[in-house]
């Protein structure tokens, strides 16, 4: 995937001087791009401040408060990251294994926004996607790195069905392991299921999709980098609609 592709939108740059923009200052900068009015000239600009220097301020915004600001941080960081891996691919797994990290038990924390950063970085860099697809979807399967917190389940699907808009063939597997979540008590883990079913064109996940078709469930979503809500039988019907035509015996 082409850098322009990446980062979408064009027209009047942001005026500062990046290059002299060091520590709280640098993090001041981000932030304020994180918030503007025009989130896609934004990317630009975060994507011409220095990546080594700005992942930092950029992992601490995913623990922000404003829901807005945390996923505007997850399409940030996987512009960046994807833009460093073009120049440097040591120092991007790097940013990789620190995201992996983030969700081991081991690291004292919960890893919250770790799995979304991932899949948004997948599906920003091919050679990425390449090395870590299998990984990432480790943390579906019971056997693998399995993520038992809802919250993280959340993280897990929504990169996973992002993953899946751009590089379908790498999860294309994945629906197996995925067709126990549509079961789940949590609403919003149910609809990124049938999400996922839907851009997997999951045959096998028909019979468990079709139990869902009356969910009035509301949901949130961050979709086309925008937050929106969803209802999961519209999710449902959305999927069935793309699995392959069945023929009548």
């Amino acid at each position: 995937m082409r850098k322009a592709d990446r980062v979408k939108g064009r027209g009047q740059r942001f005026v500062v001087a990046t290059s002299k923009l060091r520590g709280g200052d640098l993090k001041q900068r981000a932030f304020e791009l994180l918030k503007s009015a025009d989130f896609e000239q934004a990317l630009e600009e975060l994507c011409r401040l220095p990546a080594r220097q700005v992942i930092n301020p950029l992992f601490s915004f995913l623990y922000n408060n404003d829901e807005q600001i945390r996923w505007r941080t997850v399409s940030a960081m996987g512009a960046v990251v994807a833009n460093l891996a073009d120049k440097d691919m040591e120092e991007a797994r790097v940013i990789m294994r620190r995201l992996m990290w983030n969700l081991n038990d081991e690291s004292g924390g919960i890893g919250w926004g770790s799995p979304e950063a991932m899949g948004e970085i997948l599906a920003c860099h091919e050679g990425l996607a390449k090395e870590y697809a299998k990984i990432f979807m480790s943390y579906t399967m019971e056997e693998g790195n399995y993520l038992e917190h809802e919250i993280l389940q959340r993280g897990l699907l929504w990169g996973i069905g992002r993953l899946s808009q751009v590089r379908p063939k790498l999860v294309k597997d994945a629906a197996t392991y995925l067709i126990p979540y549509l079961k789940s008590p949590d609403d919003t883990v149910r609809g990124l299921a049938a999400w996922i079913m839907g851009l997997l064109r999951a045959e096998e996940a028909r019979p468990e999709l079709e139990q869902l078709t009356e969910d009035e469930t509301e949901v949130q979503m961050y979709i086309d980098r925008r937050l929106t809500k969803r209802r999961v039988k519209k999710l449902v019907d959305e999927a069935l609609e793309r699995l392959p035509v069945q023929e009548l015996s």
